[in-house]
C-alpha cells in the first residue's frame, strides 16, 4: 500500500476557509458560553464541541482516504478495467492526480489528458486553490463539458476521478457524459470515482457531504448517455468507483 503523506495537508490547504469558519464558530460558542445562563451555557458548549468533533472527524476521514488507504495504489482498477487499454482519456476539472500514476501503470497505452477547468463552471474556491498549487499536466488540452478535444470512438477507457461532481449544473454533467460516450469505442468503459452523498460520507464529513452527488444521479447520467452500469466497488470505504460500458452495436 502506498502512503501519500500530503493528502490531508492538501485537503486542509484547499479548504482552509471551511476549517477557519469551523474553528471560529467553536471558539465563539465556547467564549459566549461563559456569559450565558446555565441551560444556554450547556447548549453553547455542546455546539462548540460538536463543531470541533465535526472538524476532527472530517480530517481523520481525509487522512485515512488520501494518506493511508489503497486509493492511490490504483490496484482496485483491475476489477473494473481488467484489460490494459490501448488508448485512454483522463478528464479533470482543475486538479489531475490521475495521469501520472496511470502513465506508470499503463506505460504502453496512449494517454490523452483533458482539463475542463473554467472558473465559470467550476466555481468552488477549493478548486481555484488546488489549481494554483498543482498545475495541469504538461500535455493536457483544454476542453468543455460539451466539447472534449479527442476523436470519436478513439479510447478504450475514459476516466473521471473526482472530476464530474465539480460541474454543479446537471446540464453540464449530462453533456460531459454524452461526450465521454462519444470518445469510447464500442465495448469501452467509462470509469467514474466519486464520494457519494450517502450515510457513510455524511457521517464522516457532515454538511460537507452535500457537495457530493447521490448514487442515483450518477446512474441517471450514465443511462441518459446510453451507457450500461456494468460494475462498481467501494474504495477506502468512502469512495465508490463505477464502470459504465458503451455497448457494441
Amino acid at each position: 500500500m502506498t502512503t501519500r503523506h500530503s493528502g490531508v495537508r492538501d485537503v486542509v490547504a484547499y479548504n482552509w476557509p471551511q476549517y477557519a469558519a469551523g474553528l471560529t464558530v467553536a471558539a465563539a460558542a465556547a467564549a459566549v458560553a461563559r456569559r450565558l445562563p446555565r441551560p444556554l451555557r450547556s447548549l453553547a458548549r455542546t455546539g462548540s464541541a460538536a463543531a470541533l468533533a465535526l472538524l476532527g472527524t472530517a480530517t481523520a476521514a481525509s487522512w485515512y482516504v488520501y494518506d493511508r488507504s489503497e486509493l492511490y495504489d490504483y490496484d482496485w482498477l483491475a476489477a473494473l478495467v481488467p484489460t490494459v487499454p490501448s488508448a485512454y482519456v483522463v478528464v479533470s476539472t482543475g486538479l489531475d492526480e490521475v495521469s501520472a500514476p496511470l502513465a506508470a501503470r499503463w506505460p504502453t497505452a496512449r494517454r490523452t489528458a483533458i482539463d475542463l477547468y473554467d472558473p465559470a463552471l467550476t466555481d468552488e474556491g477549493s478548486i481555484r486553490r488546488a489549481r494554483r498549487r498543482v498545475p495541469p499536466p504538461a500535455r493536457a488540452v483544454a476542453g468543455r463539458p460539451d466539447a472534449l478535444p479527442a476523436p470519436s470512438a478513439g479510447a478504450d477507457t475514459v476516466l473521471l476521478v473526482f472530476a464530474a461532481h465539480e460541474l454543479r449544473r446537471a446540464r453540464d454533467r449530462e453533456r460531459l457524459f454524452a461526450e465521454c460516450t462519444r470518445l469510447l469505442r464500442p465495448g469501452g468503459t467509462l470509469l467514474l470515482a466519486e464520494h457519494l452523498r450517502d450515510v457513510p460520507n455524511t457521517a464522516a464529513f457532515g454538511p460537507g457531504a452535500r457537495h457530493f452527488l447521490p448514487r442515483a444521479e450518477w446512474l441517471r447520467l450514465a443511462a441518459h448517455a446510453g451507457l450500461r452500469h456494468r460494475a462498481e466497488r467501494r474504495v477506502a470505504h468512502l469512495i465508490t468507483a463505477f464502470a459504465f460500458t458503451k455497448d457494441r452495436p
